[in-house]
């Protein structure tokens, strides 16, 4: 067998940074649960080369508030289909996926009262979701059709995507309709694939390939629709800016690079490899787009690994060691070193003072110094 990096994006040939700059984000709750059902379906081994693949750990972060390139996503699901040899493995993952699992988004956009509700706030704020996705509902003659636009159209893998997007947007109508609801046919943006038959019995009704973006329709009355039971969080939109930035405000490349650096310190390896793979370019491109933007990844990678260092320190009680080593650092000496250029003290120090004197306010303070020092 091929090893896994050999399904990995090739490195792309960029002029300037603004193309770096404008790649498209999606939070990684786009990816929850889908670890475990590899797994199930495929085994360990498999979804370890998949994460090689996509050179990210999705697993560890996978109920995460961070962002990833659309391109990680789509990298890892072709690896998924290619190493296991199921060229419709969004298909069978479809059915399993659900709006459900996506974070503070999902629960903000399931808490609306009716399916017309929930649509409308979906569509307001995607921007929290993904940056480059889109969606949109069109009502005529009795019909709904309720479509979704991915940004990660036309990239290797793409085909997974959208069956997996198809099955999100089910499982939104599904939340406020009754359990025997079918739609009247589903559009998916993707050619028309060797075995099309088994699209149909998946989804149980009519599909159409080749449309402009995947379409769930269905009647209109169903809108009005309420969900079987009310949920008990109350958010707003406020609450999900707390959680979460707004995607589509990542335009540079300082920015993008910020978000791929915390979800790798998320997952204990920084890896500027990793990073250059998920923008589809080289280390030396990065490197130097990065150097344009007057920082570099180092800087980045410290920035992040200390506002992360401060936040276990602050509010954990693993030792030094253990967080030195979930940071990826070879040693506590050299994450010692790393928090006391970025922060002007040691992580000892900062444990005793932050909770005995302004507690969270000098974990803020100090992160903004950390983050500045870029």
């Amino acid at each position: 067998m091929l090893p896994a990096t050999h399904f990995a994006p090739r490195a792309g040939k960029f002029t300037n940074a603004s193309l770096l700059g404008s790649t498209p984000v999606i939070s990684v709750t786009a990816l929850a649960g889908i670890p475990a059902f590899v797994r199930h379906a495929f085994g360990e081994k498999l979804l370890r080369q998949a994460s090689d693949a996509a050179m990210l750990d999705i697993e560890a972060i996978e109920d995460q508030d961070c962002f990833i390139p659309h391109l990680t996503m789509t990298t890892f699901a072709d690896a998924v289909a290619k190493l296991s040899g199921e060229e419709d493995f969004g298909l069978l993952l479809a059915p399993h996926l659900t709006l459900a699992n996506y974070g503070c988004w999902g629960d903000f956009v399931l808490g609306a009262h009716t399916l017309s509700a929930a649509i409308e706030r979906a569509i307001a704020t995607i921007g929290f979701h993904s940056k480059g996705d889109a969606l949109s509902i069109a009502v005529s003659n009795g019909q709904a059709r309720l479509s979704y636009t991915s940004a990660a159209k036309g990239q290797n893998g793409y085909r997974h995507v959208a069956c997996g997007a198809a099955g999100v947007v089910l499982s939104l109508c599904r939340s406020f309709l009754p359990a025997d609801w079918r739609p009247q046919s589903i559009e998916l943006d993707i050619a028309a694939p060797r075995r099309a038959r088994i699209f149909e019995d998946m989804f149980r009704c009519p599909v159409i390939f080749g449309a402009p973006r995947v379409t769930i329709c269905f009647d209109a009355g169903y809108l009005r629709h309420g969900p079987p039971r009310r949920s008990s969080a109350l958010l707003t939109v406020e609450d999900l800016a707390r959680a979460r930035v707004e995607c589509h405000k990542l335009d540079g490349l300082k920015d993008i690079i910020a978000q791929q650096i915390w979800s790798q310190v998320l997952t204990g390896k920084v890896s500027i490899e990793s990073a250059a793979r998920s923008l589809d370019t080289s280390v030396r491109t990065l490197q130097r787009e990065l150097n344009r933007e007057g920082t570099d990844f180092r800087a980045l990678a410290n920035a992040m690994r200390s506002r992360r260092a401060m936040e276990l320190l602050n509010q954990t009680d693993a030792s030094i060691t253990q967080i030195s080593m979930s940071l990826g650092y070879s040693a506590p000496a050299h994450f010692a070193r790393a928090f006391r250029r970025a922060t002007g003290t040691s992580p000892q120090e900062f444990r005793q003072r932050a909770p005995s004197r302004n507690g969270v306010s000098e974990a803020r303070h100090l992160a903004g110094r950390a983050e500045s020092s870029d």
